[in-house]
């Protein structure tokens, strides 16, 4: 049976003590509630800037269709302005300006209808502008509630790792100079046991398992040398004896 001197065995017990918060802090930190703010924020900003590109595209196209209805509607007015100054010149027939006026009013016909696309492009490229608009600021403000709630995320994970190398810094302190075979048993059980390799041993109860110890099992114990390191025949972690309640 593995012995270790009593000291040590209940300095384990701080270790312990160390160790455990030490994974507290861990899962703390990896799973802190604020990277679920922080996710949702980003996801939120993802979402807004896809919508953003959508609506980036839906202005470029509408301008590209504006330009093409102005390009056209400008191509009929030229058309007929320079009918016009033909019949005005006076060097025409008669047959001719017979003929231009005709193609005026047919032009004048298609100069209507596309100044009504015009007028449809110019009313499409305002709802898209609008819709950008409205996008864009909702994207600049999700932008700033991301890097809002990232900043809140560094900082709690900052605070858990201070504490994280103070708790370090503390077990090496307290395990210093312990009895080693202690110690490799106590590793061994820890990464065994879900981290926990040591309990202490109060009235007739394991703390590690929280079961108590049937009557033989306690005069077994008791009857050993207080250096022995005893072992609970429930769970198998090294009980610590002799703990204040």
């Amino acid at each position: 049976m593995t012995t270790a001197p009593v000291a040590d065995q209940h300095r384990l017990l701080e270790v312990q003590a160390l160790d455990t918060r030490a994974a507290q802090i861990a899962h703390a930190r990896a799973s802190h509630p604020q990277r679920a703010v922080v996710e949702e924020a980003a996801a939120r900003l993802a979402e807004l800037d896809e919508r953003l590109l959508v609506a980036r595209t839906a202005v470029a196209d509408a301008r590209q269709a504006l330009a093409k209805a102005e390009a056209d509607v400008e191509q009929v007015r030229s058309r007929a302005a320079r009918d016009q100054a033909r019949m005005d010149s006076g060097a025409v027939s008669v047959k001719d300006v017979q003929a231009l006026s005709g193609e005026m009013q047919a032009l004048a016909r298609r100069q209507g209808e596309l100044e009504d696309v015009q007028l449809e492009a110019m009313e499409t490229l305002e709802q898209a502008e609008a819709e950008l608009a409205e996008v864009e600021t909702a994207a600049a403000e999700a932008r700033s509630v991301h890097a809002a709630q990232a900043a809140e995320l560094e900082r709690v994970l900052a605070e858990l790792d201070a504490e994280a190398a103070q708790v370090a810094a503390e077990r090496a302190e307290r395990a210093e100079g312990l009895d080693a075979g202690l110690v490799a048993l106590y590793d061994r059980l820890r990464a065994q046991l879900g981290g926990t390799g040591v309990a202490a041993l109060r009235g007739h109860r394991c703390e590690g398992c929280r079961l108590e110890l049937n009557a033989s099992e306690l005069a077994r114990i008791a009857a050993l040398a207080p250096e022995e390191v005893v072992r609970c025949d429930e769970c198998g972690r090294i009980l610590v004896r002799g703990v204040p309640a």
